[in-house]
């Protein structure tokens, strides 16, 4: 198992201790699954967006569809496969949908602030009233990345057609981008 994974899944057990023993174990292997899952869809976003940048392929909606949507619709179906709440979250966002709510902004500037927050963080939250654990992984910035992400006035014509609030420009590699969010329910 990849270091990153056992770090994350070591945090379960304080992050879950305050939970009765049932709904622990439930939300233990909840949130060891969605560790797992983020990590395989950075993995894939990382090596779609490698392989699209070697390419030279243009960077335009045709491209998005092969890097970045499938990124999102493999989150989109793991949350309804498991139960839980999942999105990709930013300060910066290009998507509307993908705007950080405040307890994310708050996790995110930990991310940004905190050289020891490499990679993930646990929290014990609610969502609607319902009990639960947030998953929080962070999105970092690759050089590949920065064919849409990068420079304002070099974003491909249909980021600027289409996203005309955009706000997800100007990184560099290495930056924060943003943040995999997975609330998993406690069960009651």
């Amino acid at each position: 198992m990849r270091l990153h994974v056992r770090l994350a899944l070591c945090c379960l057990v304080p992050a879950l201790f305050a939970v009765p023993q049932v709904a622990r174990a439930q939300s233990g292997e909840g949130l060891a699954k969605a560790v797992s899952e983020m990590e395989r869809l950075d993995a894939m976003r990382s090596g779609l967006a490698a392989t699209f940048a070697q390419s030279g392929a243009p960077a335009d909606l045709a491209a998005f569809g092969r890097v970045c949507k499938p990124v999102g619709m493999g989150m989109q179906q793991a949350a309804a496969a498991n139960g839980w709440t999942a999105r990709q979250v930013a300060v910066k966002f290009r998507n509307p949908a993908s705007e950080a709510d405040a307890e994310a902004v708050a996790q995110l500037e930990r991310f940004a602030t905190d050289s020891l927050l490499l990679r993930a963080l646990i929290l014990n939250t609610s969502q609607n009233g319902q009990p639960g654990v947030r998953y929080l992984r962070r999105i970092t910035v690759e050089s590949s990345c920065l064919l849409c992400h990068g420079e304002r006035a070099m974003r491909p014509a249909f980021v600027t057609a289409n996203y005309p609030q955009d706000r997800a420009f100007d990184y560099r590699a290495g930056d924060l981008r943003g943040a995999y969010s997975v609330f998993i329910p406690t069960p009651r």
